[in-house]
């Protein structure tokens, strides 16, 4: 690879990065609060998944921005986020048309996040 095709692949990186790891440290220091959220959403062991998601949303963005086991790690961002969205950004069951277009810009935002984690596997 030419130095602006490294450049690209870790600004890239940096920008996946910055979207996943805020997420994950509100995650990780209001535990209790997104243990509530995924049991209103029906999840199995809320507060498990709570862990699982924060220690997911920080590891995954650290192994990005270092490049560490870089196909491995975008194929784990990748079906971490279309889960996601698939879970916590189900449009198709709102009821409130005006929260269904906001539900609808953060399922399409995890598709487009999906499709960025493709291009960085290649």
């Amino acid at each position: 690879m030419n130095r602006i095709d490294d450049l690209a692949l870790l600004v890239g990186r940096l920008l996946m990065a910055a979207l996943l790891l805020p997420s994950g440290l509100r995650k990780a220091t209001n535990l209790g609060g997104t243990a509530q959220y995924f049991a209103g959403l029906g999840l199995p062991a809320p507060d498990l998944m709570a862990i699982a998601a924060a220690s997911v949303e920080v590891g995954l963005p650290i192994l990005l921005v270092l490049g560490v086991v870089p196909r491995l790690t975008a194929f784990l961002t990748g079906g971490f986020v279309l889960l996601t969205g698939l879970i916590a950004h189900r449009f198709w069951d709102v009821a409130d048309p005006a929260a269904v277009v906001g539900q609808q810009i953060h399922f399409l935002k995890n598709i487009a996040i999906v499709g960025g984690t493709m291009f960085y596997f290649v």
